[in-house]
């Protein structure tokens, strides 16, 4: 007696892949795509009356003529130059110390990653501000070193300064990435340079660093798209003053929304935000090659 035998296992189906991903395809469209083309929509309209109505592009060539939005451009770009570059620096440096076989490494790697766990919370806003009051420690510092009393809050030229600094002090997820990374590094290349007499400096540039070409460009990237979405620090610690020289992008919405209630110069400004990042990343890939597979 022949017996039916079934190509699919029990309790499968044509759909059922479908069918266990649909939470996440939900998921995507009503909180990710839909909001995506909303905030487009809302862009090409502007306020009359207390309503809304299509207006093309016009409110996209108000924003582009305002010199508000072409200056918190400016504070952007030029918070995510200077931050990034350090960021990966120190984080760098802080997961070659931690890749070393020191006593106690553990305690040391809870310690450097605390910062990042903290973030722009309250507490650690509180603390920044202290920090950088007229009678704040920085200031303290720079007494002792026979310099000069700085208006941190006061000058344009160093409330950004504040800002950076903030960010440099959490560079535990960068950290973690290059830490990943440098354990993946076979000890047998080390020994063979060596043998060839490369000191620790040499191996560095010759092993190690062209082995972590991946890892900086990860972090590169999370970096620079992090940085250039920058709201709550500015927002908590200066408000964006003095006369605006901390103003990022990210503020310049939250302003337009919440603060001036035009809704459609709000999204205008995210989209020009969203191009802005799309081109940053462009030019790195270009500029890096993008990842490359490891031998």
């Amino acid at each position: 007696m022949k017996t039916k035998t079934c190509n699919n296992p029990v309790g499968t189906g044509k759909y059922t892949g479908l069918l266990l991903i649909s939470p996440f395809i939900a998921g995507f469209l009503l909180f990710t795509a839909y909001p995506f083309f909303a905030s487009l929509v809302l862009g090409m309209t502007e306020t009359a009356g207390g309503e809304l109505r299509f207006a093309g592009t016009d409110t996209f060539k108000t924003m582009l003529r305002d010199s508000g939005f072409r200056k918190a451009v400016g504070v952007t770009v030029k918070y995510t130059l200077i931050l990034v570059p350090l960021k990966l620096a120190v984080s760098l440096f802080a997961a070659l110390l931690l890749n070393m076989g020191i006593r106690g490494i553990g305690v040391y790697r809870t310690v450097f990653y605390i910062p990042s766990i903290l973030g722009s919370s309250l507490a650690a806003v509180i603390m920044w501000q202290y920090l950088f009051t007229s009678d704040g420690l920085a200031d303290q510092l720079l007494g002792l070193a026979g310099l000069p009393h700085i208006s941190w809050y006061g000058d344009g030229r160093y409330a950004l300064w504040m800002i950076i600094l903030l960010r440099l002090w959490e560079f535990g997820s960068a950290m973690i990435l290059f830490l990943n990374a440098l354990r993946d590094i076979p000890a047998e290349y080390y020994e063979a340079v060596k043998v060839d007499g490369c000191g620790s400096i040499r191996a560095f540039f010759t092993i190690t660093l062209p082995l972590l070409r991946n890892a900086i460009f990860l972090n590169l990237i999370l970096q620079t798209i992090a940085a250039m979405q920058e709201f709550s620090a500015p927002y908590m610690i200066t408000g964006g003053g003095p006369m605006k020289s901390t103003e990022t992008v990210g503020m310049l919405i939250y302003n337009e929304m919440f603060r001036f209630g035009d809704i459609s110069m709000a999204n205008a400004v995210s989209w020009g935000l969203f191009m802005l990042i799309a081109s940053a990343v462009i030019i790195l890939f270009r500029l890096t090659g993008g990842m490359k597979e490891e031998m």
